[in-house]
């Protein structure tokens, strides 16, 4: 081949990689945040229908492998196995009750992370009187998407707030 024929096939790649760096990029689809809000919802109350139903192995399922816990009065919960440690402990007292209200989810636009927010009533058996006690709090949970579509806990706050006044 001779140079204006090199130049030419050299010309036509250069032209060809230009014009492909400069096409659009394909738009990222949107992210269902309605769906997304409606699964992690599904998922909370899952969550607190396998703790009320004293099931340790159903409930620290919802946790990420790096899942972390922050619980007032206690040093943090790291992992799923330290969680499993302190669920097992909660469900094995017979006075075990926890309800939920007030829950808000808020789901990025990303679609990645979520957090939900709700209040909190939690009985069980005070350790210095041997008798029920009901906590109120708040409680704060970060869900992460996970690559099959499910969501899991990666964090929780629960913080009493006091006695009902």
């Amino acid at each position: 081949m001779n140079r204006t024929g090199i130049f030419s096939v050299a010309l036509g790649v250069l032209l060809a990689g230009s014009l492909a760096a400069c096409a659009k990029p394909e738009a990222a689809k949107p992210v269902d945040t309605v769906a997304a809000a409606a699964a992690v919802k599904a998922d909370f109350h899952q969550l607190v229908e396998h703790f009320n139903g004293h099931n340790a192995e159903k409930a620290v399922a919802h946790d990420t492998p790096d899942y972390v816990g922050m619980f007032h009065g206690m040093p943090n919960v790291n992992g799923p196995e330290e969680d499993m440690a302190i669920t097992r402990q909660q469900v094995a007292d017979a006075a075990l009750k926890l309800v939920v209200s007030n829950e808000i989810i808020d789901v990025a636009a990303s679609g990645e992370m979520a957090v939900v927010r709700a209040t909190y009533e939690y009985t069980f058996t005070d350790p210095a009187t041997q008798q029920p006690k009901t906590e109120q709090g708040n409680w704060v949970l970060g869900y992460k998407a996970q690559p099959d579509g499910s969501w899991k806990t990666n964090w929780g706050v629960v913080s009493d707030t006091g006695p009902a006044s």
